[in-house]
């Protein structure tokens, strides 16, 4: 089955250096919320670490959201372009023949992952070790968002980093 482990399994196994973001990084900092996607922040500045993960999300079948290659993404001046221009957040990857159907890589962030990498959380999944970003990072990133569920997000979030501190 491919699920979030089977992919944290095959990011690992490539190489991908990954932080995991968002709704599932909530729920592995302890709090249960429901969440349908797997949102990443990904090196951007290792070029040979973006291509490799786009080519192994078009080999699984994933394609962007919108009409562009997913190649596309690899090129720093076009995801610029994209930030400016279109306002784009995340680049966004389907696959409707996957229970995990959606994985999007943060572009657009108060936290990169240079930043994140700083103070990351290692967590271990059935043998499969997982990077997720810190409570902190979270919070900033939720902040920024100011979506009704990341503001839900935050008081949770706030609860348990009071609690680890």
């Amino acid at each position: 089955m491919r699920d979030y482990l089977w992919v944290f399994r095959k990011f690992n196994e490539n190489e991908i250096k990954y932080i995991v973001v968002g709704g599932l990084a909530v729920n592995l900092h302890g709090i249960p919320r429901m969440t349908y996607d797997l949102d990443i922040l990904l090196d951007l500045d290792d070029d040979a670490n973006v291509e490799r993960f786009l080519r192994l999300l078009k080999e699984w079948g994933f394609r962007p959201r919108v009409p562009v290659d997913i190649m596309d993404f690899a090129d720093a001046e076009k995801r610029g372009s994209w930030i400016k221009d279109k306002n784009m957040k995340a680049f966004n990857l389907v696959n409707s023949e996957w229970a995990l159907s959606e994985i999007d890589i943060i572009i657009d962030t108060p936290v990169n992952y240079k930043e994140a990498s700083t103070d990351i959380r290692h967590i271990t999944l059935k043998d499969i070790s997982v990077p997720l970003i810190s409570i902190a990072g979270l919070i900033k990133m939720k902040e920024a968002a100011n979506r009704r569920q990341d503001l839900a997000d935050i008081r949770y979030l706030k609860r348990i980093d009071d609690e680890e501190t």
